[in-house]
């Protein structure tokens, strides 16, 4: 009948191994490079389009060696990244990467399991069930939220690996609104945040069909107290004149760490002023805790946990502050019955005897795609590698930087602290010292402070993100210039804090 049809020609064992082999250490190569006296600039120097140029515009038709792309990656790959891994990365949050969590995120794509059903892995789905149950413990988070029953009960609550805290957002408020609407089937919801509440709320109340696109509809977003945590009393006033004008509060979001400046809501004060807006209906009650979550792993902060046993559900990232690379966003809720009720779709085609007898967990229902990959396999590693008084020695290694560093500030006669930082928190927020008296004058002193910010990202030496904050004393004067010093990356240490500072004081304006 003919010659055997062509094959696409992939990488027999052999190869596999070695090319697998110069991958890893083209990786170690990276992270010591990072780390060395030539280290290259954190920020890259890419111009737009610099790495468009250097690309064939069409694919290629026939293979090329791998050694040619392990090639490209250097000449055209790395001139274009900025390096989140460079210990002196201060800007945004860190993307915390570490040996394990590289290995197992490998183990995950070498496998190749999808993990939409039980039936389709009961390995990803199990290992998800327990590693999540690990993290609750670890974090001292409410009994709700543990999948494991417990003597008395079976737990209608549990953890989910999302992509990311935007994600956990999202499916909190479909499993909200699927609450609310359960109750009263013409109730129009409202979803509740300050205004230092991470920008995912408003983006998910407009993928969930809750308001506008300009997202000023039915996003109340509360005015903060001089912490900038939110204001409750004004939570419950606002939620009161929603229900007089026959709107429904469909969810209050949270925030245990503002993007901002790191503002801890007090989750009691909120929960208080759900309970007495006096709603008919279930206000569903969720905490971004994305960065500061991790901090919880040390008992002694905790703090910001209180009132969390009336959650209905909470995030946090361990791809941000907990060695475990980009993407693992952990999710927990206590309801899963309405999370799984908003966003769960039977085809015939996913019908099998372990789901159709209930006996099963299957994670296609607790988030918005249905395919998944093999996550827990990477915090599973970290957690394995590291031990749960390792990260804790992480996450305490930078808060001592952070209050060194907060100190230095309190010394200086060329910044000020521009917001509170709480004791779990690593981020530090610097203004330049100046007179502001006048709208003119403080625009003045913003204009100087970004002329610093651009200064110190464009030498390559370290890299530092800004917010602005309203003048809380001058009500006509323009928002604040703020400095951003995020400290938390995996390879962070107090040489490159100290030299952080230096550049910060010894760059002119």
């Amino acid at each position: 009948m003919g010659t055997d049809a062509a094959t696409p020609g992939h990488m027999s064992p052999d190869e596999f191994r070695r090319q697998g082999h110069a991958t890893i250490d083209a990786i170690a190569d990276y992270w010591q490079a990072l780390q060395s006296p030539g280290a290259p600039p954190v920020l890259s120097r890419a111009r737009p389009g610099d790495v468009l140029a250097a690309l064939p515009a069409r694919a290629p038709e026939h293979p090329e060696p791998f050694d040619d792309v392990l090639a490209d990656i250097a000449r055209v790959v790395m001139p274009g990244l900025t390096h989140w891994q460079h210990p002196s990365f201060f800007a945004y949050f860190p993307s915390n990467g570490s040996g394990p969590a590289v290995l197992g995120d490998l183990l995950s794509t070498g496998l190749g399991i999808q993990g939409m059903l039980w039936a389709t892995s009961p390995a990803c789905t199990e290992l998800e069930t327990r590693v999540t149950d690990w993290m609750a413990h670890a974090l001292g988070l409410p009994r709700s939220f543990i999948a494991e029953p417990d003597a008395s009960s079976v737990s209608p609550g549990g953890g989910v690996i999302q992509g990311t805290a935007s994600e956990s957002t999202l499916v909190a408020m479909l499993a909200a609104r699927h609450r609310l609407r359960r109750s009263d089937t013409r109730a129009v919801p409202v979803v509740y945040c300050s205004h230092q509440a991470h920008s995912s709320v408003v983006k998910a109340a407009m993928i969930a069909g809750i308001t506008e696109e300009d997202g000023t509809a039915r996003v109340r977003q509360i005015a903060t107290l001089p912490d900038w945590s939110i204001d409750a009393g004004a939570l419950r006033e606002q939620m009161r004149r929603d229900l007089a004008s026959g709107l429904r509060p469909a969810m209050v979001c949270a925030t245990l760490g503002t993007t901002g400046v790191m503002a801890f809501d007090d989750l009691a004060a909120v929960a208080g002023a759900i309970e007495t807006a006096g709603s008919p209906h279930p206000v569903w009650l969720h905490a971004d805790a994305a960065m500061g979550g991790a901090a919880f792993i040390c008992p002694e902060l905790r703090g910001p946990l209180a009132g969390a046993d009336r959650l209905d559900s909470l995030c946090f990232n361990p791809h941000k502050w907990l060695l475990t690379s980009f993407d693992c966003g952990l999710f927990w809720t206590r309801d899963s019955e309405a999370l799984t009720g908003a966003l769960s779709v039977t085809p015939e085609y996913l019908r099998n005897a372990a789901s159709n007898a209930g006996a099963v967990t299957d994670y296609r229902d607790w988030q918005v795609p249905l395919g998944r990959r093999f996550r827990s396999l990477k915090l599973w590693c970290v957690l394995r590698h590291y031990g749960l008084e390792g990260l804790r020695t992480h996450v305490r290694n930078h808060l001592k930087l952070a209050e060194w560093l907060e100190s230095q500030v309190h010394a200086s006669d060329r910044f000020e602290l521009a917001a509170p930082r709480p004791a779990c928190s690593p981020l530090v927020c610097l203004r330049l010292r100046g007179d502001a008296s006048t709208p003119e004058l403080a625009g003045a002193l913003n204009g100087r402070a970004r002329s610093l910010l651009e200064g110190l990202n464009a030498s390559g030496s370290a890299y530092f993100s800004h917010t602005t904050l309203p003048d809380t004393e001058r009500p006509g004067n323009p928002p604040v210039y703020i400095i951003r010093v995020s400290i938390g990356g995996t390879f962070t240490a107090r040489p490159h804090v100290e030299q952080a500072w230096r550049l910060l004081c010894d760059t002119p304006v």
